[in-house]
């Protein structure tokens, strides 16, 4: 099922995929508009079937600075979100989207940053590994 959400300056397409969701993002890069994109992806993790998101991010502009993406691990109810797997998808660079990676890893959620969706899924498909 593909849901549309346009905002300023925000576009966010939401698709079942057989891992988990796949959400597509374009528009201005800030803070609100991640925030905004997040609120929309909450929900429809509680429905899923599967444990992972692929987030293919394609906005532009300035890139958020590490102040901001901590900002936005803080606001997230990350706690929701540990079990599950997050492959952002930067295809035009990390920028400074690997913040957001480290931090969420410190909350307890298994994240990581890619700039190829191939590299992204098959991370996502791989079995995950439980420490002993």
């Amino acid at each position: 099922m593909l849901r549309q959400v346009l905002q300023t300056e925000l576009q966010v397409e939401i698709e079942d995929h057989d891992f988990g969701l796949r959400v597509h993002v374009s528009g201005e890069e800030n803070l609100d508009n991640t925030l905004a994109y997040w609120r929309e992806i909450m929900p429809r993790l509680e429905v899923a079937q599967g444990n992972g998101v692929l987030l293919v991010d394609e906005l532009t502009g300035e890139a958020m600075q590490e102040h901001e993406w901590l900002e936005l691990v803080l606001a997230m109810e990350y706690a929701r979100l540990w079990r599950y797997r997050i492959a952002h998808v930067k295809s035009r660079g990390v920028q400074d989207v690997e913040y957001c990676a480290l931090y969420a890893r410190d909350a307890g959620v298994d994240a990581a940053v890619f700039t190829s969706e191939l590299e992204a899924e098959r991370w996502l498909r791989r079995p995950v590994s439980v420490p002993a």
